[in-house]
């Protein structure tokens, strides 16, 4: 029995603009009425999400930034914070390559570590509340997302940060030139676990929508995986069904073949 759907953001469920398609809230709310829960996994930080959802923040869980917060029914149990030392070892490996340029996320900031016309903002990249910084911020400030813009080649700056920095993080490309930084042990699948827990729910009672490879350990754990029309070829190789793009709002339409297969 279908207990849990978790869907990506951007590149899945938003819309080529960025925005929640019309009707988006009424299906999530339609399924909560038939017990099925709705969670919406993805890079962007709570705060951005939060305004995402607004009219209905309070019927659905989110796992933000990669894993590092979990809210589970307007609850925070999960806070994965930096390693200070960590993030400088990243931003020294960053500063060897004149094509790579960091950004650094706190719950409401962008630090950027170049100046911002370096940065190209895509999909959930958006860099809300950008301040130009010359070096990561100091301890006290709590680093929840890193991300790295590349001017080009982002495979090969994707296994050159893994080759340098393998025991600290794990480098999936996201977008057209950026690579999400995840902690070790922190991923998008770390923080669905965290809601399944709370609700009671089996990996195999899920449902998951995604498109990039930072969803790949969401899809590999969920009983039903699917993948955009615009995913990833790798993310479509291990999907049990491929469906339509967001731009064609294909979640939306899943989404309502599966109420309709409760009627």
């Amino acid at each position: 029995m279908l207990k849990l759907i978790a869907s990506d953001m951007d590149g899945t469920m938003l819309d080529a603009n960025e925005c929640v398609p019309d009707g988006t809230y009424e299906l999530i709310l339609r399924l909560r009425e038939e017990g099925i829960r709705f969670a919406a996994t993805s890079g962007r930080r709570f705060d951005t999400l939060c305004e995402l959802f607004e009219p209905i923040v309070d019927c659905m869980d989110f796992v933000a930034s990669n894993g590092a917060q979990v809210i589970v029914e307007g609850e925070l149990v999960d806070l994965e914070v930096f390693s200070h030392a960590a993030v400088k070892r990243l931003a020294r490996v960053v500063d060897l390559f004149d094509t790579m340029h960091l950004a650094l996320f706190d719950e409401t900031r962008s630090y950027l570590l170049d100046d911002e016309a370096r940065f190209e903002r895509e999909v959930d990249k958006n860099l809300p509340n950008p301040v130009r910084v010359y070096a990561v911020p100091s301890p006290q400030v709590n680093i929840l997302k890193a991300s790295v813009y590349c001017d080009e080649d982002v495979m090969d700056m994707a296994y050159i940060l893994t080759r340098e920095l393998d025991d600290d993080f794990v480098f999936a490309p996201s977008g057209r030139k950026w690579i999400d930084v995840m902690q070790r042990g922190v991923s998008k699948a770390t923080g669905v676990s965290q809601v399944l827990d709370a609700h009671g729910i089996r990996a195999h009672e899920m449902m998951a929508f995604g498109d990039s490879m930072n969803d790949y350990e969401i899809l590999r754990m969920a009983g039903t995986s699917v993948a955009m029309g615009n995913a990833r070829y790798a993310v479509k190789q291990i999907a049990d069904k491929v469906i339509g793009t967001n731009v064609d709002h294909g979640v939306q339409a899943e989404l309502r073949r599966v109420l309709e297969g409760l009627g």
